[in-house]
């Protein structure tokens, strides 16, 4: 069936002329179109074209679009979003003059969550996670991330990743599913960390990829988690099992997480606060998607990543919540990219970039999804302005009025 989105004050394409990704300056052009409506035929787009050449007799069903701006889906391409429990009172600790390390090395951190999850059964999780995954497609996305990571237990980790295949099932938007068993230690294996490595490399990944259960394996590379070399050992094995690779690294300290990212051709590596000028070099010659997490900076008080150094160096940038109970309970697309304009220094057009295409990227998206060209999917969201300036202006409000997936209204305001 034809479908029509008619007459929006702008399309903002993104269009990469089939690179399916922007780096450096790259980022700065959107590809914005007035005039225009989008022909959206099976699933996918089929035409942009002007208005002055449209045949509405052909068309069974028409949007009419006037005064709105279009982009494309969102892609939230980093998230906790499956967790129990609230950390707030870690919250005020860090307030009063705790640091996020040493509240975890006292045994809180992620370890608090990890005790939420493993008291809660699937069907808590689930419905937990239900009002976060909506409100996700409420702003427009129509691609997400979702880690485990808050089990630390081949049952609970496994418990964790059947939750968001679960919520894969249950909704219209795509969700990309990321072990992160090795997110830290959990408590029982502190004093025998080889042993949880173990666990993870010859009982975690055997099962989960023999039943599908996730399509990436991420780490925590840092001082109160994995050091590089475990990191290694678990991205060699996670290789044989052709799990696609991510990684927490330069996040508050530098321990060579970075290079073994590189080395393995992560698909992703996520936070980089504290990256020096000689590793942003890296970046001119990797397709390593750099993956920062404004919203952490803000919630910790903490550095936030050099952006426009990145960018300057050709860097692949993309943008994220990383919404979780601890170091950033945001889930708020908006108050990111003002974030990212005001404390990173980001243009408007380089964080719709970094949001759309380059998050796509970030989760092997980029050839179906992340920018309005003829053939990908008709994955869309619908803003009430008639300014993509105004997405970003507007912090922390939701100006998102229509959510389309594969040419499907999904969410309407």
């Amino acid at each position: 069936m034809k479908k029509l989105l008619y007459n929006p004050k702008q399309i903002i394409t993104v269009d990469t002329q089939g690179k399916n990704y922007k780096r450096g300056a790259e980022q700065s052009s959107l590809g914005i179109l007035t005039n225009h409506s989008i022909l959206i035929e099976d699933d996918l787009i089929a035409g942009i074209l002007p208005n002055n050449s449209l045949n509405q007799n052909d068309v069974i069903n028409s949007i009419d679009l006037t005064g709105k701006t279009v982009l494309p889906g969102l892609i939230e391409c980093h998230t906790h979003l499956v967790f129990a429990g609230s950390r707030s009172s870690e919250f005020f600790q860090r307030l009063k003059g705790k640091s996020y390390e040493e509240i975890a090395r006292a045994g809180g951190g992620i370890n608090n969550t990890v005790e939420a999850v493993r008291k809660s059964s699937f069907d808590e999780l689930v419905n937990s996670a239900k009002s976060k995954v909506e409100y996700f497609i409420s702003q427009g996305v129509t691609s997400l991330e979702i880690k485990s990571g808050y089990g630390l237990s081949y049952y609970d980790e496994i418990k964790l990743l059947q939750v968001i295949k679960h919520l894969n099932e249950i909704y219209d938007i795509d969700i990309a599913a990321t072990f992160l068993g090795a997110h830290t230690f959990p408590k029982e294996y502190k004093n025998d960390k080889k042993k949880y490595l173990e666990i993870i490399i010859n009982e975690m990944l055997p099962y989960i990829a023999e039943n599908n259960l996730a399509e990436f394996c991420d780490a925590f590379c840092e001082v109160t988690a994995f050091s590089a070399k475990e990191v290694d050992s678990i991205f060699n094995a996670a290789e044989k099992y052709n799990l696609k690779l991510k990684l927490h690294t330069e996040q508050f300290n530098s321990v060579g997480g970075l290079e073994t990212a590189l080395a393995h051709g992560a698909i992703s590596v996520d936070h980089l606060e504290v990256l020096n000028d000689d590793q942003i070099k890296y970046f001119s010659a990797t397709e390593s998607v750099a993956a920062l997490l404004p919203g952490v900076s803000y919630f910790l008080d903490y550095n936030f990543a050099p952006a426009k150094k990145m960018i300057a160096n050709d860097a692949i940038i993309a943008l994220a919540t990383d919404f979780n109970p601890g170091s950033s309970n945001i889930s708020n697309i908006s108050f990111i990219m003002n974030l990212a304009a005001i404390k990173m220094k980001m243009s408007a057009e380089e964080i719709i970039s970094a949001y759309t295409i380059n998050a796509a990227k970030a989760i092997n998206r980029e050839k179906i999804s992340g920018s309005i060209e003829v053939g990908k999917q008709a994955d869309f969201s619908i803003f009430d302005s008639d300014n993509y300036l105004d997405i970003i202006y507007n912090a922390a409000n939701n100006l998102n009025s229509m959510t389309i997936k594969k040419g499907k209204v999904i969410y309407t305001r």
